[in-house]
């Protein structure tokens, strides 16, 4: 019996400005191979991307990439705060 070849394909995303939640993700499957793509924003301010193919003969693989530049929030040291070190407030 013939059994035709599993296809699909889907996308999605999300991009909410309230919490700063970005990603997105699709994906196709031709028979036995499925091959797909996801970013989503880090919280360093970069974006993670992953692309990836599986199939029977080479399994998982996933390349991931990066784009921008990370940014920390600086810390700004203030006196008197009434902390010393160890944060007990010794001195």
């Amino acid at each position: 019996m013939y059994i035709p070849p599993a296809r699909y394909e889907f996308k999605y995303g999300v991009q909410d400005a309230h919490t700063g939640d970005q990603k997105q993700q699709s994906e196709a499957r031709e028979g036995d191979t499925v091959r797909g793509e996801y970013s989503l924003a880090e919280p360093d301010g970069t974006i993670r991307v992953v692309k990836y193919t599986a199939d029977p003969h080479n399994g998982f693989n996933a390349v991931v990439s990066r784009i921008g530049h990370a940014g920390h929030p600086q810390i700004v040291a203030t006196h008197g705060s009434g902390l010393g070190y160890g944060g007990l407030g010794g001195h």
